[in-house]
């Protein structure tokens, strides 16, 4: 890919970056903004360069989809789909707030783009396996992706899905674990880890990229390959930064879902002012 394209992608994940931080100063409750941060340059990379939408008209039936089964990071959702157009970005302001259309996860029957309701931790996979199933059947050529969290995938409801895609050969199907080690209430090697979990998946039969999630080139590379990947579905493990971005948040799990004081929120606006400038 031209080095223009990845600067020009490297910007926009710039954006959403301070479209999180000025939601979680300005929404009404938590949003947590580490959670969205780790994830942005993914949902960056899906919807800039890789995913087929077209704002001007969501429910295209060819349209590629994405469900953010990790919902409580919908704030990086939101902002993705503002700044690609699917609303005004004002709306951004209201996140949380009574009668908003944008709730604290995402809900696909007030939200023009979204595709999935989710924020129930687990069962995102499920729907997106439900989506590339009908997909098939109907010869499209949409792909569908999910993006999961490293916490979240203790569910067990997870695992059936992920024994289940392969055996269907969904190869329209790609899951992204969001690796970013740590969950709402601590960090994941310590609550339950799963030791293996590439092998893992391979073993049940996906075919499995491991990549750095916030190094541009190689999210572009991934989601290339899982598109063009046949006979299976492809599951990319992206290892993240929760909080990626803004120094004070970065490993620091008091963020998954913390308010920021007008010092703090300050602090985050100038860093990624400071960080576009070096882009």
């Amino acid at each position: 890919m031209r080095e223009e394209k990845i600067r020009e992608l490297e910007l926009m994940a710039n954006t959403i970056r301070r479209d999180i931080v000025d939601i979680a100063y300005k929404a009404q409750g938590p949003s947590h903004p580490g959670p969205a941060l780790s994830c942005t340059d993914i949902v960056t990379a899906l919807y800039f360069h890789t995913m087929h939408v077209d704002p001007e008209n969501p429910n295209m039936p060819d349209r590629d989809r994405l469900v953010l089964s990790k919902g409580h990071a919908c704030p990086v959702l939101y902002s993705a789909l503002a700044e690609k157009g699917f609303f005004p970005k004002e709306w951004l302001t209201t996140v949380r707030r009574l009668n908003s259309k944008l709730q604290g996860h995402p809900d696909m029957k007030k939200t023009p783009g979204v595709d999935m309701t989710s924020g129930s931790l687990g069962n995102g996979l499920s729907a997106a396996l439900g989506m590339a199933i009908y997909l098939k059947h109907q010869a499209s050529p949409a792909q569908v992706y999910c993006i999961l969290g490293d916490g979240e995938i203790q569910e067990g409801t997870v695992w059936e899905s992920v024994l289940a895609a392969p055996a269907m050969k969904m190869d329209n199907l790609t899951a992204i674990v969001d690796c970013n080690h740590l969950q709402s209430c601590g960090a994941v090697y310590d609550i339950q880890h799963i030791p293996g979990m590439t092998q893992a998946w391979e073993a049940l039969g996906w075919n499995v990229i491991t990549i750095n999630g916030h190094d541009m080139r190689e999210i572009i590379s991934a989601l290339d390959m899982a598109k063009a990947f046949r006979g299976k579905p492809t599951c990319i493990m992206a290892n993240t930064i929760k909080g990626k971005g803004v120094s004070f948040m970065e490993f620091n799990n008091a963020w998954h879902q913390k308010v920021p004081t007008e010092a703090e929120y300050n602090q985050a606006v100038s860093e990624l002012k400071e960080e576009r400038s070096c882009l």
